[in-house]
């Protein structure tokens, strides 16, 4: 991609992006070196400490720095720096410092990185808490959820919102009543070059075992770990005796290891020593996600790799419609159990699946179908943003009511630290 601007962009975050760890990582990592190469000069500041896990490649791309909330330091920090374009990373990071860039970079384009709705996966879970499984979210009820609320209320806020998933710029638009100019769809996506790439795949009969994978710390991943042990798994292992199930995942602990029943070929193992090669290896993917958001990046992850996958219809949304993957979703254990047999031991069944992947790549998720529209609209945004920000009635109506209450709560914050640190005798 040819340079397109000379701009400064910052982007705030919690964490540092780990794409070995999360697809909420990749993403991150998508969308940096997409504004380093359209010109933009990036700083990257978090209030999280680095990992052994982050991308060095944030690093090569941009300026990085540690950020406070509720301390004047970030208000120096944004006038130094004087950025062009600010992007929050999350919800709950655009109200921790939004209001602090609306003060101090009052002309930045305010961008809200989403990764998933929040509100949706956690409605989602208190369903599934409450024993109704499936996802038949009702629109208005997740829209009057206090995190739907606020991730709505932090929307409206905002320039510009990345949305990764199809699927929820349509619940934002066609129940939320989200004006479209406020949203941009931009997914996960993947080169794939099928002539490059395919021939070198192992096939069908150079793989065994299946395999799962999903950071620990997201609760869907954890509970669709148990959902395999309990409900799943031994429905398979009946079927296929020496069949073994290897479970992967980033900050998998001691605990989560002794969910392991090496008896019945069901391991947890922890982190993925390089997800490309543990992909290769295994004949079927399984992902019995009962709840969740976004886009499920392990699916995507799976397909590039010709890894076959047997997942439910919240794992294959924002992807595809279930409808058109051959079958091989399924919400009851039953039925999931049955078609990852199936997948397992059919060879004409498996290339199918694999093949499907394939194409679904290609045809929806290929960056050259993103990364060029992505960067004009921003640029666009930044050459327009006076009418843009005028047409955006309750954006400007929401700041009018909540710019004050939520700045004087992070002062009070601020200088009760202050009295504290004084107190006990440590100077700033």
């Amino acid at each position: 991609m040819q340079k397109l601007t000379d701009s400064t962009v910052l982007i705030l975050s919690n964490v540092w992006p780990e794409p070995s760890s999360s697809a909420a990582g990749s993403h991150m990592m998508q969308l940096i070196r997409l504004l380093h190469q359209s010109g933009y000069l990036i700083t990257y500041g978090s209030t999280a400490a680095k990992s052994p896990h982050t991308s060095p490649e944030v690093t090569q791309l941009a300026d990085t720095c540690s950020i406070k909330m509720n301390d004047a330091s970030f208000d120096e920090l944004l006038k130094e720096l004087k950025p062009d374009v600010v992007i929050f990373d999350r919800f709950m990071v655009e109200e921790q410092f939004s209001w602090r860039v609306y003060e101090h970079a009052p002309d930045a384009l305010r961008i809200l990185n989403t990764e998933d709705l929040h509100g949706l996966r956690r409605f989602r879970e208190k369903q599934i808490r409450n024993n109704v499984f499936h996802l038949k979210t009702t629109p208005k009820e997740l829209f009057h959820s206090d995190d739907g609320r606020r991730e709505l209320a932090s929307i409206y806020r905002s320039d510009l919102t990345l949305i990764i998933s199809q699927t929820e710029l349509n619940l934002l638009v066609d129940v939320a009543g989200v004006r479209a100019a406020l949203l941009h769809y931009y997914p996960l996506t993947y080169s794939y070059d099928k002539k490059s790439e395919q021939s070198n795949l192992p096939d069908f009969n150079e793989r065994r075992h299946f395999m799962s994978i999903g950071n620990f710390h997201h609760p869907p991943n954890k509970d669709a770990v148990l959902f395999l042990r309990d409900d799943i798994w031994p429905l398979i292992r009946k079927e296929l005796p020496e069949a073994e199930l290897h479970i992967y995942g980033a900050y998998a602990t001691e605990s989560h290891k002794k969910w392991s029943q090496p008896e019945n070929g069901f391991l947890v193992k922890g982190r993925a020593p390089e997800v490309s090669e543990v992909m290769k290896s295994y004949r079927v993917l399984l992902a019995p996600l009962r709840f969740g958001a976004g886009l499920k990046g392990k699916l995507l992850e799976a397909m590039y790799f010709g890894l076959p996958s047997v997942t439910t219809d919240i794992g294959l949304e924002g992807i595809t419609d279930p409808h058109l993957w051959e079958g091989w979703s399924s919400n009851s254990p039953e039925s999931n159990a049955q078609k990852s047999i199936t997948l397992y031991t059919d060879s004409m069944a498996w290339r199918r699946n694999r093949s499907q992947g394939f194409d679904i790549l290609r045809s929806r998720f290929d960056p050259s179908m993103f990364d060029l529209p992505l960067a004009e609209r921003i640029i666009s945004l930044q050459n327009n943003l006076y009418e843009h920000r005028m047409a955006n009635i309750t954006g400007g109506m929401l700041w009018h009511q909540n710019l004050m209450s939520t700045r004087y709560m992070s002062r009070w914050i601020e200088e009760k630290e202050k009295a504290s640190k004084s107190k006990s005798g440590i100077h700033a």
